[in-house]
């Protein structure tokens, strides 16, 4: 028994030192330097989980071990010396770093306050905001960041990813602005936006794993993830979607880029790169587990989650037809009435008259 305990004990332990030496056999990069580097706004009342989720993660990527040391990623909270930032539950943060040169950083972050809060920053904000456009560096809007980045004009042309909670006051605030929801994070060219809470700790594993590779993503999500019996997350939702059985690595991330690339679907060419194969074998992964191509499975997961937002909401088939990915609602009518039987309409209709109606894939019944 005691065996039994040291040996479960050392799990952990033993996996994070593989992580590690897997990194150590890549060459560190110069001194002074790092693979990734972050610069980070703080607009009062900002939410501490924000900040805490993006730099928990950095640190457990930067150094071996849990030593922590800001050596493969650094991070600095940008300002005025001296001053502290105060969250939304009170507690504040200094500032450790002046508005350097935007280009020392490979992104700058922007996290939202309470929407009354958004215009209490100094002028030097949204200067420094943009002068790091100006130098290329792409802009990062965690929580209601998204809302600082199109209060300064940032957003145009590009798709926010928000909160649901805000969803009427980001509609209020800039009606001409596309956005979605229920997803963790959006990327869209040299804009990044996350809703916020735990979706900043996925946001910034995508990000870490792009930069320095994914034994360090892999640590993060090891180091930041508490495994709850019962959970009702993830993992039912992917045995629902009938893929969970596969042990399939290369699948099981292409269908999390699926996932969370929902409005604004990705090429599979791009899935199969970012997985690390060809868009040929990933087409034999998929068939072979799936029995479906990689294009025929993502346009099936749009289409359930489509199913989702007609009965749980009360959104017009349009907007629904867009944040599941379709150019317009006649082609989310057409492949919905192939997969389900029936037409939105229709089965909107049946639903609200209280009528049977399963709206099952015509496949399985």
């Amino acid at each position: 028994m005691i065996e039994d305990l040291r040996h479960s004990a050392s799990e952990p332990e033993s996996l994070v030192e593989r992580l590690d030496h897997g990194q150590a056999r890549r060459p560190p990069p110069p001194r002074g330097d790092s693979e990734l580097s972050i610069g980070i706004l703080l607009w009062p009342r900002f939410p501490l989980l924000s900040l805490s989720g993006l730099t928990d993660a950095l640190r457990h990527a930067a150094d071996i071990g849990d030593q922590s040391r800001p050596i493969r990623c650094r991070w600095k909270v940008l300002g005025t010396p001296g001053q502290r930032v105060v969250s939304s539950s009170g507690l504040d943060v200094p500032i450790d770093s002046e508005l350097v040169e935007p280009g020392r950083f490979d992104y700058v972050v922007v996290i939202g306050g309470l929407l009354d809060s958004l215009d209490a920053v100094p002028k030097t904000y949204p200067a420094f905001l943009h002068q790091a456009v100006a130098a290329g560096v792409p802009l990062i809007g965690l929580c209601t960041g998204s809302f600082v980045l199109a209060r300064h004009g940032f957003m145009e042309g590009r798709t926010a990813c928000v909160h649901a909670y805000h969803a009427d006051d980001w509609k209020r605030h800039f009606p001409a602005l596309r956005f979605v929801t229920h997803n963790d994070f959006l990327i869209d060219k040299d804009r990044i936006t996350c809703a916020g809470g735990i979706s900043v700790i996925e946001l910034a594993t995508c990000l870490i794993g792009l930069h320095c590779g994914p034994d360090r993503a892999g640590k993060v999500v090891h180091q930041m993830t508490v495994a709850k019996s019962g959970s009702t997350s993830f993992v039912d939702r992917r045995k629902a979607l009938g893929y969970a059985s596969s042990s399939n690595r290369r699948l099981h991330e292409a269908v999390m880029l699926m996932e969370k690339h929902m409005a604004e679907p990705l090429e599979i060419e791009s899935i199969a790169q970012l997985v690390g194969t060809s868009k040929r074998q990933l087409e034999r992964i998929f068939t072979s587990e799936t029995g479906s191509t990689p294009a025929q499975f993502y346009r099936q997961l749009r289409l359930r989650f489509g199913r989702w937002l007609l009965v749980s909401s009360d959104r017009q088939i349009g907007e629904i037809a867009f944040e599941c990915g379709f150019a317009d609602a006649p082609h989310f009518i057409r492949h919905f009435q192939g997969m389900f039987g029936m037409s939105p309409g229709k089965l909107r209709r049946a639903l609200a008259g209280g009528t049977e109606a399963t709206g099952q894939p015509s496949a399985l019944r």
